[in-house]
């Protein structure tokens, strides 16, 4: 058997440095912890980054998985196969959207979204020059659509030139969206729950000034559901919360539960008035495996009563973490929706990230200074107190 520094000493040589990796190397995983190759045990507040929202080694998912291995795993998009019929029956059931195209990633969604919209909008005028809103301290992805409305100029910069024609707004504030309309404004983008910018929700009063705006003006309303979706706030998808319907969605993430699996969701009247044949496509977008994937992890949630339990604990959770920020000098805020939490210090929190997984607790930053909170949307109140008694003492140290 090789030690855990073997692994990582093939993996330096092998793996090309994109990613600096803590030194763990994961071997396997149950419910809510994961374990490492020399077997220790680690509560797992993460999710594989708010992917696996059924927590680890869920027997029914893996059934599923193995018994449509055993069946049929890809045969392209020349021909229909039954699991993507019945996931795109189910996904459009629970978003009350009304076409789906499947894709293989987030970035890939929001790829097809941009597309989508700049299509829609050639149709109405013929012309190529129209312009997409995205938010300041946006994520969208690192293919290079989703990187040109990502509002982070130190991930774009190396890459220039982005694709054009892309303004940027702040993040709930209309005025600075009024500003950016123009008449070749074609859509407006964000996420309903800004994730790598900082946890930042979207105020119930800009999301309706949006949409009244987008539906004043036949803009099209792009919202991105990729992690704050599937449940993770509380409701099925962010904007459920709040009413107000996107023209089209992304979402990803916790979609697979773990198998690489996204879609853009759009309603009928874009669907009508966009995408046509050939003009996008995919060779494992929605394969049966994918299809798989997403039909039993849409059963699950509603087997489980996932969405309840992220009400339930999500609450807990949010009390827990506000009674840190009263007790500890070192916090400035707690922001967040149900199971996607974080919290604002007022220094990098790398250390106490380092420290805690030290201690056996996965925590992840978004930004330099905030500890965001994405764990499996199965997780109990005990598991909170758990996370709590290891976090508090990383910061008593």
């Amino acid at each position: 058997m090789e030690t855990m520094k073997e692994y990582i000493e093939e993996a330096e040589k092998a793996l090309l440095h994109t990613y600096n990796r803590y030194q763990v190397v994961l071997d396997k995983g149950d419910g809510v912890y994961l374990y490492d190759v020399e077997g220790k045990k680690y509560l797992d507040f993460c999710a594989g980054i708010a992917v696996f929202a059924l927590g680890y080694n869920n027997q029914k998912y893996n059934n599923a998985l193995k018994a449509q291995i055993d069946k049929l795993i890809h045969t392209s998009n020349y021909y229909y196969n039954v699991p993507a019929i019945e996931a795109a029956k189910k996904i459009k059931k629970a978003s009350g959207m009304d076409r789906v195209f499947f894709t293989n990633s987030g970035a890939e969604a929001v790829e097809g979204a941009i597309k989508a919209a700049r299509k829609y909008a050639y149709l109405k005028d013929g012309s190529t020059d129209h312009e997409i809103i995205a938010m300041e301290h946006s994520f969208h992805g690192r293919t290079m659509g989703a990187l040109s409305v990502t509002g982070n100029p130190k991930y774009r910069e190396a890459f220039q030139p982005m694709i054009g024609n892309i303004r940027f707004a702040r993040m709930n504030d209309f005025e600075s969206v009024l500003a950016n309309v123009t008449d070749k404004t074609c859509a407006i983008l964000f996420e309903t729950v800004q994730g790598e910018g900082g946890i930042y929700p979207a105020q119930e009063s800009f999301l309706k000034q949006v949409k009244a705006l987008c539906e004043e003006r036949d803009i099209l309303l792009i919202l991105d559901e990729i992690q704050c979706g599937m449940g993770r706030t509380g409701s099925m998808f962010a904007w459920q919360k709040y009413g107000i319907k996107p023209d089209i969605m992304t979402t990803a993430k916790a979609l697979g539960c773990g198998v690489p699996v996204g879609a853009f969701l759009m309603t009928e009247k874009v669907g009508q008035n966009s995408l046509t044949s050939g003009d996008h496509g995919t060779t494992y977008g929605g394969n049966p495996l994918a299809g798989a994937a997403i039909n039993i992890v849409l059963d699950l949630f509603e087997e489980n009563h996932i969405i309840d339990n992220v009400n339930e604990v999500g609450a807990y959770l949010k009390e827990k973490l506000d009674e840190l920020v009263t007790e500890y000098d070192c916090i400035e805020e707690r922001r967040g929706l149900g199971l996607m939490q974080g919290l604002v210090f007022k220094k990098p929190v790398g250390e106490i990230i380092t420290k805690a997984l030290d201690k056996g607790l996965i925590l992840i930053n978004a930004g330099t200074n905030i500890i965001r909170f994405v764990p499996p949307l199965i997780i109990e109140k005990k598991h909170v107190d758990e996370m709590l008694s290891i976090l508090k003492t990383c910061l008593d140290e």
